[in-house]
């Protein structure tokens, strides 16, 4: 049995929006105290996850929204970096009960525009638990995924399900994330994760493939004896995050290496929503001092 908190029973009330009444600031004070144990500041911020809880108050642009629809970013990114990049979109629904299920191939991904988590991975149609599907997609359907971190460019995106094609690699039996960290139009290092559905975890490297022996989350160690193989395409896949990082002061640009052929993911403004915790904890410091923060807002 789960032993009950003051965390637990915390992040049960945010997530039926019990913290609506407060302010932006106010809320992330509040959540920062708690989750990272320390005071939130705002006024001169200096960690990485310091920095992003300031660019969720201060830097809004419309097009943010956009880049963070699951199924609008796909078209974004296919006009900077091409159409051959993306991986192809089965159907899009408005609701759960739109879906016709005959029209699927038997493998597929469903998932959710406007936030994180609502994710059913069918391998076999056959087997599809269609009832807990259902519940999932729709739980997450009703969800409005601002306001748990109050990651703005999430608040206005339109709930809709996507289906996309099924994607495993050959080589390695599995996708893998290449999430690469960019730093004002320029990537910095990468995040790989592996065995996500088994034992996850993840390592960093440097953009020339070096190994980093820290942690951008505590709750998904590294494993330094799993040598995970630089993708051939990785100068590619560089110039792809340059490309789309560009002017921001931070994005996380996300990759799939899927047969030798990259494929875009995502992209991500906050990391771990700025609450990830760090192992050494100075990393969180020294990744601050790379975000540049917009001096027009300070």
């Amino acid at each position: 049995m789960k032993r009950i908190t003051k965390r637990n029973i915390i992040d049960y009330l945010d997530s039926r929006g019990f913290f609506k009444f407060m302010s932006d600031e106010a809320y992330l004070k509040f959540m920062y105290k708690l989750k990272m144990k320390r005071k939130l500041n705002l006024s001169d911020p200096q960690t990485f996850n310091e920095k992003l809880q300031w660019l969720k108050i201060y830097d809004r642009k419309p097009e943010y929204t956009t880049m963070v629809d699951k199924y609008e970013a796909k078209k974004y990114v296919a006009d900077i970096i091409g159409e051959e990049y993306i991986i192809p979109t089965l159907g899009v629904w408005d609701r759960f009960e739109d879906i016709d299920f005959d029209e699927l191939p038997d493998q597929f991904v469903l998932k959710c525009t406007h936030d994180s988590g609502g994710l059913v991975i069918c391998r076999d149609k056959s087997k599809l638990d269609l009832k807990a599907a259902k519940k999932k997609i729709n739980k997450s359907l009703k969800r409005n995924y601002y306001w748990i971190g109050r990651e703005w460019p999430y608040k206005n995106v339109r709930p809709r399900i996507i289906a996309e094609k099924f994607m495993r690699d050959g080589e390695s039996g599995e996708l893998r994330d290449y999430k690469i960290f960019n730093f004002n139009g320029l990537p910095d290092f990468i995040q790989v994760d592996f065995d996500r559905f088994g034992n996850h975890r993840r390592n960093l490297y440097t953009t020339d493939w070096t190994f980093i022996p820290a942690s951008n989350n505590s709750q998904y160690p590294f494993d330094e004896n799993v040598k995970v193989v630089r993708p051939k395409k990785l100068d590619q896949m560089l110039d792809f995050a340059r490309i789309l990082s560009a002017e921001i002061p931070h994005l996380r640009t996300d990759f799939y290496y899927v047969d030798e052929k990259i494929y875009f993911g995502e992209l991500t403004f906050f990391h771990g929503s700025g609450f990830a915790r760090f192992e050494p904890d100075s990393f969180d410091r020294q990744l601050g001092e790379k975000i540049v923060l917009p001096t027009e807002n300070n």
